[in-house]
């Protein structure tokens, strides 16, 4: 065993220690796997989640410095630590909610960084619970000890985490006096990285009201307000409003429809100057009955039993070009727009204009 040249006090600490290692280790297994399963219950999405437990070595340095604070081994709450690292800053006071029903949290010597600075002045931020391990929630008779180790859950964002690790890697702290230009500097970059986390935060959360209110606005019929991206297409869809024309048309060969997804037609859709949901309900009303048309000459003489499910905007898309004074080259371009390019769509596209030429529309045009 290594020497470390300390008192017989913190000696028999680094005993303590190492009969406890797998102690922390299984510490480490359970909590993490409580963690994990309440992250994933609450839906957020992380930058990471890391743990570690604290290197002999690294103790003994501790101990060096500071050992006379420990009576005992439990007395040193970051020999197991964990972090969890978030997008958001709204997601670490979450994170903190739920921590504290999921452990018992020693407020004493909990620590809000966050909280420590003067309105003035920028530095590391994060969020430091010790905790301990409910016996409701976990308990193991062979290992008691689990209730008993405190441990580290540090909450921060990955901005935040991002000036931590800066601050550790140039060894800046900020209540060491370092030339004013050094500080200055690295305050901007501080101030800049929490204006960043704040604006995240902002812009998300403007973001999901403006999602909300175009989800109104769909639900309430009002197409013709909702401009057409990517996010208010994919509420459009959920509505279905392709699936009676794409009945329709499997029902001429008595056809399974397999589910396709429409959002590839979404670039094809802004390229025919559909602006607003509004427009895509226009184009349904008024080429409903040539998609379906079109659709009864491509499969009236097959036995064709398996369609996509974007058989009717297909079609719909088709009519609308060919009404709008397209040929051959525009149907190729609609294929390769949603596609890709392919050689393939110039045959394609040669049938769909034989086929279309003897209907109605295409004649009264």
């Amino acid at each position: 065993m290594k020497d470390y040249g300390l008192d017989l006090h913190c000696t028999m600490l680094i005993e303590d220690y190492r009969e406890l290692l797998p102690k922390y280790r299984l510490l480490q297994q359970v909590v993490m796997r409580k963690l994990s399963e309440m992250v994933k219950n609450a839906g957020i999405e992380l930058n990471a989640m890391e743990s570690r437990i604290k290197a002999e070595r690294s103790l003994a340095g501790k101990l060096e410095r500071k050992g006379d604070k420990y009576q005992s081994i439990y007395d040193i709450t970051d020999i197991f630590g964990c972090r969890i690292i978030t997008f958001y800053n709204e997601d670490v006071d979450r994170i903190a909610s739920m921590a504290e029903t999921l452990f018992e949290v020693d407020w004493s010597n909990s620590i809000d960084k966050r909280k420590m600075h003067q309105y003035d002045s920028f530095g590391y931020n994060s969020l430091h619970y010790i905790c301990r391990l409910p016996k409701q929630l976990y308990y193991n008779e062979e290992n008691p000890e689990l209730n008993q180790i405190p441990f580290e859950l540090q909450m921060r964002t990955a901005l935040q985490h991002v000036w931590s690790a800066i601050q550790h890697d140039i060894g800046y702290k900020s209540d060491i006096e370092t030339p004013l230009e050094y500080h200055r500097n690295l305050s901007r970059l501080a101030g800049i990285l929490e204006l960043a986390d704040n604006e995240f935060s902002r812009i998300r959360t403007d973001i999901s009201d403006y999602r909300r209110r175009m989800e109104s606005l769909v639900k309430d019929g009002k197409l013709e307000e909702v401009l057409l991206d990517g996010d208010t297409f994919k509420t459009y869809i959920n509505l279905q409003p392709f699936d009676k024309l794409n009945k329709q048309i499997a029902a001429i060969t008595q056809a399974e429809l397999h589910p396709a997804s429409p959002m590839p037609y979404l670039p094809l859709l802004r390229a025919l100057k559909m602006n607003t949901l509004g427009d895509i309900e226009r184009m349904i009303n008024e080429n409903y009955e040539d998609a379906y048309q079109l659709a009864l000459f491509q499969l009236g003489s097959t036995d064709i039993d398996i369609l996509s499910s974007n058989i009717g905007l297909q079609n719909l898309c088709i009519v609308h070009i060919l009404k709008n004074d397209g040929g051959k080259s525009s149907i190729r371009w609609m294929f390769d727009t949603i596609n890709g390019p392919s050689e393939l769509h110039n045959d394609m596209a040669q049938i769909i204009m034989e086929q279309a030429s003897k209907l109605a529309f295409m004649n009264n045009k």
